[in-house]
Formats: C-alpha cells, structure tokens, sequence
C-alpha cells in the first residue's frame, strides 16, 4: 500500500485506453509523494512538510475521500517505520469515508488489525498482521519502507525479535535514512541496556552520535 491506489489507477486508465495520457493530480502527487518519504525518512523535516501539503492537495483535488485517506496513510506508515507511534490523526476523519482496504490498513499500522482485516492486506503484510511473521517473513519483503513498515508493527506488537531490529537498523542504514536509523538504532540500545549489555548499548549510542552530528 506504499503507492495508495496511485499505481491501481494508472492500470485502469491504461484499460481504458490506448495510452491515454495521465492526469496531472496523478503525475504530481506521485512525484511529491515520493519526496515526502524521502525527506522524512532522513529527517529534513521542513522539506516533508512541504511535500506531504503538496502531495495531499493533488490528491484532495479528485474529491475522493478513499484517496485523501491513503495519503494520510502514507504519512503514518512512514512515522511507523521511524518508530512514531503516535496516533493516526490525519485518517481518522476520513475513517467513515474510506474502504474496508484503508481502515484494515490503518488498524495494521495501529498494531490491533483482525484476522478478517489481514485478508485485505498486501500478502507481504499478512503474515505479520496474523501474528505469524517474524525475522523470516520481514526478509522475504524486498520494498524497503515496506520491510520497515513490517518490522516496525512487530516492534509495537510487542513481538520483535533481536534479528528483526537488526533488520530495521540495516535496512534504514542502507537506505541512508537518517531519522529511522537513529530510531532503530535507539530501539536495539534500550534492549541491549535491559539485557545488561553496557558495551554493545554504548556502540550503538556511538553509531547514532555519528548520524545525528551530520544534521
């Protein structure tokens, strides 16, 4: 669900058609979109802003409640995959509005989707959503953010592993995503304290000081 219905809707107007040329809400919300995450991910927090208003906007110009709705989706799976467990402000007026697919997605993100719910999720997300996925299932998802979305719902779902937090920390590392590595980073030192692990939390603080004096 990373590219909300955005893709779907380019298929159905290429069914349609020969060709036919897309819309110009789509070409630009598509782009802004992209840049939204972007930013985010790696912490430029003013250029985010800027991208998510823009990209809503384009979005909120088809008058579509279910579209508006994934945009607003969009902006709390990226703040999940950073570890922002804050609520989902931004979807809830549009609950009422939107598809089954969009609150399964929603509660997904929020941790508490059903079994009923997990049908309607992409295959990569059910396995988790069902409470079956672990390490193994993290790293069949090959779409970064989406492996972090995934890993990030175990986390709060309490059911995270050592293995899968390394998975979030490499992946957000690779990635170059400055604020969801220091987050996953943050993550793997609050467990190695617990566990008593002074040198290895102490390593990773090391690690999150060298991204965060870059900024």
């Amino acid at each position: 669900m990373r590219r909300l219905s955005l893709v779907a809707i380019v298929v159905l107007l290429a069914a349609c058609g020969n060709k036919p040329r897309q819309p110009d809400w789509l070409v630009n919300a598509d782009s802004a979109q992209d840049r939204y995450e972007r930013a985010y991910l790696s912490g430029k927090d003013r250029p985010a802003a800027s991208e998510f208003t823009r990209f809503r906007s384009e979005v909120a110009s088809t008058a579509q409640p279910g579209l508006v709705a994934r945009a607003e989706l969009t902006r709390c799976a990226v703040q999940v995959a950073s570890l922002d467990f804050s609520p989902c402000t931004g979807f809830e007026p549009l609950r009422r509005d939107a598809t089954d697919t969009e609150r399964a997605y929603a509660d997904f993100l929020a941790g508490r989707a059903t079994p009923e719910q997990a049908k309607l999720l992409p295959e990569d997300y059910r396995p988790v959503a069902n409470g079956e996925g672990g390490a193994g299932a993290i790293k069949k998802i090959k779409t970064p953010l989406s492996r972090l979305i995934a890993a990030a719902v175990l986390l709060r779902t309490e059911k995270a592993d050592p293995e899968v937090l390394q998975i979030g920390t490499d992946t957000s590392s690779e990635q170059g995503w400055r604020r969801a590595v220091m987050a996953w980073l943050g993550a793997q030192a609050m467990r190695a304290e617990k566990a008593g692990a002074a040198e290895e939390a102490a390593r990773l603080r090391r690690r999150m000081q060298l991204a965060a004096e870059e900024r």
